[in-house]
């Protein structure tokens, strides 16, 4: 059985990755681990956690397992899995672990900012041992 990694959050992009890895999961009998990765904050105040409070790992949780719901409900087998830290690196790292065959992230309209400062789909384009789908 094949093996996806769906990186998941709450943009538009993200909705049409999980339809299309849907689809190829469904044509090629693959399994998918579904993840939302919470950022770790670099600089932590005195008296506050890791995370950002606006953006909390539970959230995450939820996305994550509200997408592997989606996915069961077709008959697609589906595993939600919470990661933290950079979105990009857990993904990649996730792959690795499950030795994904593809990793399905969304692409952010914005690809000329993201070669600048860096983003999700970017980063996991540029460091994945497996091959990517980026969904516009």
């Amino acid at each position: 059985m094949k093996t996806f990694i769906l990186g998941i959050d709450e943009s538009d992009e993200a909705r049409r990755a999980l339809e299309r890895a849907a689809d190829l999961a469904k044509a090629l009998d693959a399994r998918v681990i579904v993840t939302s990765v919470a950022p770790v904050m670099q600089f932590v105040a005195r008296g506050t956690g890791p995370y950002d409070p606006t953006d909390p790992p539970e959230r995450h949780r939820q996305l994550a397992a509200d997408a592997a719901a989606v996915l069961s409900e077709r008959d697609i087998a589906a595993k939600p899995v919470t990661g933290f830290g950079d979105a990009g690196d857990v993904i990649v790292e996730l792959a690795e672990k499950h030795d994904a065959d593809l990793i399905v992230v969304g692409m952010s309209h914005h690809p000329a900012l993201a070669r600048i400062f860096g983003g999700v789909s970017e980063d996991v384009a540029h460091h994945s041992h497996c091959d990517v789908l980026l969904v516009h």
